[in-house]
């Protein structure tokens, strides 16, 4: 008799896992860089707002989808159904080569990179090839991190699940803590308001490299959208994954309407956590400061050590303590992200498996009905791109090539619609058809927006996503 996966979680589970996949190191990171992007309090909440609106829109327009196809592999499955088998595979492709073992490295980074704080050696190089390749120790952390994680999901479902509840609940706590503190203490001061004088003056701050001083530059019309629309990848990067839940939709009892509440329940409440987040920040810390400063304050959310401002708001609530509370809260946000994230990637490898599209053996599952060798397959290149990859580098990639396939899917409703007029639709997206088309639009404005203004990352990007046509074309023949 052969294995099937088991349907064992519930709507609870399944919004753990989207919340859980997208609360991982963003939220405590990106906003540094976002404001020497932009320099202004009230775009920096407008693009954090825009990226929420995104996200939502999108997840309610999955939900049709979702219901549609309650089977394991998710997105893979919406994006063959519309368009076919080898488009399909080059969502597959990317999502294999950069898109999830690409974050699952990222926040495997992240977390070796708070690890450090409690352990500084981490940092110490232990093999140098010329400038460009570098490893220490704080990488094999990383390693390690995933295949620990690949492990105790390749032991069955519920050790997951359990996981996964577990840390998703702590990091929501902890990011409430540090909201209500934040805002609290930083409403009696007179911080937000400063930092919400002239919040519409706009500028950028980027280091010369041939003055070797750094540079203000004032940013208006044109100039402003160009930079606003480059710098929320980084937001869009915080709220990616969400669609994760829909991988181990084999796995989830009632998919057809637990998936989508669970899709619209997730991403609302991290897109209300990350609002919130900012807000504490500007409460607590002025937006402009210094390069040179020594501490939180003269640094300032724009040059947070490290880019670390997370931790930069913590120690104005909690004194000194601060870099450890935030280090080992980020710890626990960035492990309970990965899990999620490796538990429900390898389901997308095993159904192109079982469609003669992915390494034949990751279509068997072990003794605990969990689809082992996929789950391994996944991790062996999650922990080389560890290994080859900066935390920036794999963000722009990951999160452009998401963007690309995020659009593919949701146009795919209006083609399903078309093509399968009769075919059980148990929940209609949300607003159709203007949600939907809203969300193409601004989101190919982006990605257009990202190709002028950072050509090479994004490129790069577009780049591995077209070198899986002429990979399918070879295995197809291959195999024929």
């Amino acid at each position: 008799m052969e294995k099937e996966l088991k349907r064992s979680l519930g709507l609870i589970d399944a919004t753990s896992i989207v919340a859980g996949s997208m609360i991982g190191s963003g939220i405590f990171i990106v906003t540094s860089e976002m404001t020497r992007d932009i320099g202004s309090a009230g775009w920096l909440i407008v693009l954090w707002v825009v990226t929420g609106l995104i996200t939502v829109f999108a997840a309610l327009s999955y939900g049709e989808l979702a219901g549609m196809m309650p089977n394991a592999g998710g997105q893979y499955v919406y994006i063959q159904r519309a368009y076919g088998r080898m488009i399909s595979f080059l969502y597959g492709w990317t999502v294999f080569t950069v898109i999830q073992t690409g974050v699952i490295a990222a926040v495997a980074v992240a977390f070796a990179k708070y690890t450090s704080v409690f352990f500084p050696e981490l940092n110490n190089t232990i093999l140098a090839i010329g400038d460009s390749f570098k490893v220490n120790y704080a990488q094999l952390v990383g390693i390690a991190s995933i295949v620990l994680l690949t492990f105790i999901n390749s032991r069955g479902v519920k050790n997951g699940k359990s996981i996964q509840l577990i840390f998703t609940s702590a990091k929501l706590f902890a990011l409430f803590a540090l909201i209500i503190l934040g805002i609290a203490i930083g409403f009696r001061g007179h911080i937000l308001a400063e930092n919400f004088n002239n919040m519409w003056d706009a500028s950028k701050t980027f280091f010369n490299k041939d003055t070797n001083q750094w540079q203000v530059i004032n940013l208006s019309g044109f100039a402003l959208m160009g930079a606003m629309g480059a710098t929320i990848i980084n937001s869009l990067f915080s709220s990616d994954a969400w669609n994760n839940v829909t991988f181990i939709a084999a796995e989830i009892k009632d998919p057809k309407k637990n998936i989508p509440r669970s899709l619209f329940l997730g991403t609302f409440i991290v897109t209300i956590i990350y609002i919130l987040a900012n807000v504490a920040y500007l409460a607590l810390l002025p937006m402009h400061g210094s390069p040179t400063a020594t501490d939180a304050m003269g640094q300032g959310i724009m040059f947070s050590s490290n880019d670390r401002v997370g931790a930069a708001a913590a120690s104005m609530i909690f004194g000194n303590p601060a870099a450890y509370i935030m280090a080992a809260l980020i710890m626990v946000s960035t492990f309970g992200c990965n899990n999620g994230l490796v538990l429900s990637g390898a389901r997308l490898f095993y159904a192109m498996a079982k469609d003669g599209l992915f390494f034949k053996k990751a279509e068997t599952l072990n003794e605990r009905q969990v689809p082992g060798k996929a789950l391994w397959f996944q991790c062996i290149w999650a922990c080389v791109l560890c290994l080859s990859g900066k935390y920036n580098d794999l963000l722009k990639y990951a999160t452009f090539a998401s963007l690309l396939f995020y659009i593919l899917t949701i146009a795919g409703i209006f083609i399903l619609r078309k093509k399968e007029p009769n075919v059980e639709r148990p929940y209609k997206a949300f607003g159709y058809p203007l949600i939907p088309i809203l969300y193409i639009i601004v989101t190919t404005a982006i990605c257009v927006d990202l190709l002028i203004y950072d050509t090479k990352s994004t490129g790069l990007g577009l780049l591995i996503v077209l070198l899986g046509i002429p990979v399918y074309y070879f295995t197809q023949k291959k195999t024929s």
